[in-house]
C-alpha cells in the first residue's frame, strides 16, 4: 500500500468515526477539556455502555486516548489527540469576567497557566489551589523565567479566598477537578501530570507545553470583543 493510500484509509476511518450522531457530541464534549466516560454520559444523557462502545471507534480511529487518574485510580479521563480536529470548528465559550486556572497546591500547573494565558491572550486571569502550598515550585519558577514569564515564588491562593460569580474556572489537575462541587464546579478539565512527581525540569517543561498548546487551542473559542 502506497502512502496516499494509507492516507486515505486513515482520513475514511476519521469520517467514518464521526459521522455518527453520538460520537460527533462526545468530540465536541471533549474539543475543550478532558472527561471521564462518566461525566460524558451524564453530559449527554446516554447510557455508559454506547459511552463504551462510541469511545471504542472514536480511540480505534485515533481521534482520543485515555488517561488514569492521578486522584482516583479506578476513573479514567478521555482527551482528544491534538491536530487530528483542526479542521472542525471549535464550539465557542460564553463570556466570563475572569478565568481562574485551578490545581491542589497552586505551586505549578495552575501558576503556568495563568502566566500563559496573561501572556498569550491577556485580560483578567488568576490561579488557585484546593490545598495551596507556602510558595511556588522552584523549577516552576525557573521554567517560567527561560520562557519570557514571571512567577511570585510566594503567590499561593486558596479557591474559597479568590473565585466568586462569573470566573470561568479551569482545573489543570485530576485532585482539584475531583474535589471541586456545587457552584464552584469548574467549567473545563485539563488532565495534565503533577510534575513535581518526576521533579525534574524535563517533567515542568511538558507541562509548560501541554498548557501552551491548550492555551493557543482554546483562543479561537473565546468571545470577541
Amino acid at each position: 500500500m502506497n502512502a496516499d493510500s494509507s492516507s486515505l484509509q486513515a482520513r475514511a476511518r476519521l469520517h467514518a468515526a464521526l459521522g455518527d450522531p453520538a460520537r460527533l457530541a462526545i468530540v465536541d464534549a471533549l474539543t475543550l477539556g478532558d472527561a471521564s466516560p462518566g461525566e460524558i454520559a451524564a453530559e449527554l444523557g446516554m447510557a455508559t455502555n454506547l459511552i463504551a462502545h462510541h469511545v471504542r471507534v472514536l480511540q480505534d480511529a485515533g481521534l482520543l486516548v485515555r488517561t488514569r487518574s492521578e486522584g482516583d485510580r479506578r476513573r479514567t479521563y478521555l482527551r482528544l489527540v491534538p491536530g487530528v480536529l483542526s479542521s472542525l470548528t471549535t464550539p465557542r465559550l460564553d463570556a466570563a469576567d475572569r478565568v481562574v486556572f485551578v490545581c491542589t497546591h497552586n505551586s505549578a500547573r495552575s501558576q503556568l497557566a495563568a502566566a500563559l494565558w496573561r501572556d498569550r491572550i491577556g485580560g483578567e486571569v488568576t490561579s488557585a489551589g484546593t490545598a495551596p502550598a507556602q510558595r511556588v515550585h522552584p523549577r516552576a519558577v525557573r521554567v517560567a523565567h527561560e520562557h519570557g514569564l514571571a512567577l511570585d515564588p510566594t503567590g499561593t491562593r486558596h479557591v474559597g479566598d479568590v473565585l466568586h460569580d462569573g470566573d470561568l474556572v479551569i482545573a489543570v489537575c485530576d485532585n482539584a477537578h475531583e474535589d471541586l462541587t456545587g457552584p464552584i464546579r469548574p467549567r473545563l478539565h485539563w488532565s495534565i501530570p503533577d510534575p513535581a512527581r518526576a521533579d525534574t525540569d524535563e517533567a515542568f517543561e511538558a507541562v509548560y507545553t501541554d498548557l501552551a498548546g491548550r492555551i493557543d487551542r482554546i483562543k479561537p473559542a473565546l468571545p470577541v470583543d
